[in-house]
């Protein structure tokens, strides 16, 4: 079904671009017969559909761009079909009356490209060096952005004022009267030095935000005067910010002064509300800056192409911290070997990393479980309810291929039938973000099985909570949203971002986290208990549904581990095309799962180990699972990370102890040598004036 809904919107492109080729063509047939009607409906369809694909597909046009038939040649095109029409049509005197307006249309390019040129210019000011949020920057003089139409819209500039220049040439076609073209092309002229004035005051001191030079000046002394001691370095694609996220509450509650440095401009809006300060640093050159800052280490939670880029300070400590545990290939990979240490979260972790012989050397390895867990609540019997809530909680296919990555495209559909079909289930679907991100197969299942789900949905039925719960979660969604978003105006850039997202106001982390529970209570107060739900997007979380959840139905991921801080029951689907036992040998984190097959044979023994404790024979494995892979409870895990953090500041202060200390025992025997030099120079020097006045 998606393969076939992909067509025809394919078609339908084609067909645009294949209209806009026949316009051109019947445009310069009509102007060379001439056939005024013709020439002028092809001329003003043309126009239209271009401007009608700027706004609604400017993707496709970017495909001409690559031919180089971009939106200005197409433009001077169509207005060079109408001077030709204008040419050959009777009653236009091409000497009284077209060449004005030919002046003009030139006249009107010119404008154009100025209005091209100061663009330019703007856009070059105003992008500082470096990216800041949750730090008052005002010092960098930072302004609002000029209107996007002249400063960044080029394409629909040209189109819209254009509009009036080819209305009037086509009246004037019509009607043979001059004066509509001069009309059209004034109107547009006007508008068109107008906005590049306007749009040039970006250049006037009053208006211009600091140079490079003076921006770099000032974010040294920013780093001076803040003096950040630990800071998260991420670096990642559009939907990779989410494993960034997951550490912001735990960077911010430690005994230190946080940071985070980013590599991608676009990745500071995506970076989840925080009290911390964020730097973005684009350029290395730029990056390296950190060397001289009070920076003693960095965590980080993925590895990055541009990682080994900031490894190479080596005043900075850096520790690989993961964005989850399991027993994939992904969470042993050789890069871990290039950090000062590894952290984990228990000796599960630590085992897998000796057994990878990845070169990873165990004291290098550092147990601090998992602070992110603290929300996830434990384990407090069998439901109570009439219904029993299953979380389908899939991973992804994963960048190998490796069959056993997701149960989506071998299990997925026959495991949510099992489900469906028992009438006291009640099912809560997450997939991962990414699914069907690498392998279509995927995406095409998790469509066909919210289809299942939503069929399901139709055929129960029961008690809806009434309208003030709706208005509740929207009055909490508001709020939510006031505190975790900042409004943009549309023509907003970079700068005027950076300039209202200063420095914070009070304790704002502690305001998103009370309304994010209030959201989270009104989310599910909001649903029909006896409904099964879809849930995408990052609210609510991932621990959120753990929380309503009896039991978890997953992949091998960190998902599983997570989840095993609440020692419920859970179901891993093994696809991997093991058997059993060796699926068991070879990922611990299964060790206390009930195994499903790809035909999802154990979903019934599963409903039932949930329902009965009698028959719940894996609760002390799973007990003692959870010790093995997320460490002990006691002391609690944000206290042995912020240890774990201050002990590796303090291996960075005895390093560049060393090194200041190394460099004081060289200066004076470089002093020395110095010296002795020089005497030898002067014991030579003196010599030989001796021996010319013996001459």
């Amino acid at each position: 079904m998606p393969s076939a809904g992909i067509a025809p919107r394919r078609v339908v492109q084609l067909t645009a671009l294949l209209a806009m080729l026949v316009f051109f063509a019947t445009q310069l047939v009509g102007a060379v017969l001439p056939n005024v009607p013709l020439f002028i409906a092809a001329s003003a369809c043309g126009l239209a559909l271009d401007l009608f694909l700027q706004h609604k597909q400017p993707g496709l046009l970017s495909l001409l761009g690559k031919i180089r038939l971009d939106v200005t040649v197409r433009q001077l095109f169509r207005d060079m079909l109408i001077m030709v029409g204008l040419l050959r049509i009777e009653g236009i005197n091409p000497l009284h009356e077209q060449a004005p307006l030919t002046v003009g249309l030139l006249l009107f390019y010119l404008v154009h490209f100025a209005c091209q040129a100061a663009a330019v210019l703007v856009r070059r000011t105003r992008q500082l060096p470096f990216v800041t949020r949750n730090i008052d920057a005002s010092a960098l003089r930072l302004s609002e952005a000029p209107p996007r139409l002249f400063a960044r819209q080029h394409g629909r500039r040209l189109l819209r004022l254009a509009a009036p220049v080819t209305a009037g040439l086509l009246v004037t076609a019509a009607t043979k009267n001059a004066v509509w073209g001069g009309v059209g092309l004034t109107i547009a002229l006007l508008i068109g030095i107008g906005g590049t004035a306007h749009l040039a005051s970006w250049l006037l001191p009053r208006k211009r935000v600091a140079n490079e030079a003076t921006a770099l000046r000032w974010l040294d002394q920013w780093l001076a005067d803040y003096q950040p001691t630990v800071g998260m370095y991420f670096s990642g694609g559009n939907s990779s910010a989410y494993q960034a996220n997951m550490w912001l509450s735990t960077l911010a509650a430690l005994d230190a002064k946080p940071i985070i440095v980013l590599r991608e401009r676009f990745m500071v809006q995506k970076v989840d509300a925080t009290d911390v300060p964020i730097v973005c640093l684009p350029k290395v050159a730029h990056l390296m800056r950190l060397e001289h800052s009070t920076l003693k280490v960095l965590l980080h939670p993925a590895n990055s192409g541009k990682t080994s880029q900031v490894l190479r300070i080596p005043s900075i400590k850096h520790a690989f911290i993961n964005h989850g545990e399991s027993d994939k290939l992904s969470s042993c990979n050789p890069y871990a070997k290039a950090y000062d240490e590894v952290w984990v979260a228990g000796p599960a972790a630590r085992e897998r990393y000796q057994l990878a012989d990845i070169g990873v050397e165990d004291k290098d390895v550092v147990e601090v479980g998992r602070p992110q867990l603290a929300p996830i609540r434990p384990y407090a019997g069998v439901p109570t309810g009439e219904l029993t809530t299953v979380l389908y909680a899939p991973t992804w296919e994963g960048w190998d291929g490796n069959p056993g990555n997701t149960s989506v495209i071998l299990a997925g559909e026959n495991i949510v039938r099992e489900l469906l079909a028992d009438p006291k289930v009640r099912l809560l679907y997450k997939p991962h973000p990414m699914t069907g991100s690498v392998d279509p197969r995927a995406g095409r299942a998790n469509d066909r099985i919210k289809a299942m789900i939503a069929e399901a949905n139709t055929k129960r039925g029961g008690d809806r909570p009434g309208a003030e719960a709706a208005a509740e979660l929207a009055r909490c969604a508001d709020e939510l949203n006031r505190l975790t978003s900042t409004s943009f105006r549309p023509s907003a850039d970079e700068t005027e971002r950076m300039k209202l997202q200063g420095a914070p106001d009070g304790d704002r982390a502690a305001a998103v986290a009370a309304a994010t529970a209030a959201w989270e209570s009104a989310y599910w107060a909001s649903l029909p208990v006896w409904e099964h739900q879809i849930i995408t997007g990052p609210r609510p979380a991932i621990f959120t549904c753990f929380n309503q959840a009896d039991v978890l139905i997953s992949d091998v991921s960190s998902v599983v581990s997570d989840y095993l801080t609440s020692e419920k029951p859970y179901a891993v689907a093994n696809t991997s095309g093991m058997t059993e036992e060796e699926f068991r040998a070879g990922f611990p984190t299964v060790r206390a799962a009930t195994i499903l097959t790809p035909e999802a044979a154990g979903v019934t023994e599963l409903l039932e180990a949930v329902r009965d404790p009698e028959k719940d024979t894996l609760a002390a494995a799973r007990a003692e699972l959870k010790v093995h892979l997320l460490g002990p409870s006691d002391p609690p895990s944000l206290v042995r990370f912020d240890q774990a953090t201050q002990d590796l500041c303090r291996k960075a202060d005895e390093r560049r102890a060393r090194m200041a200390t190394r460099l004081t025992d060289e200066i004076p025997s470089q002093r020395e040598a110095r010296d002795a030099a020089e005497e030898m120079e002067l014991e030579s020097g003196s010599a030989e004036p001796e021996e010319t006045a013996t001459v």
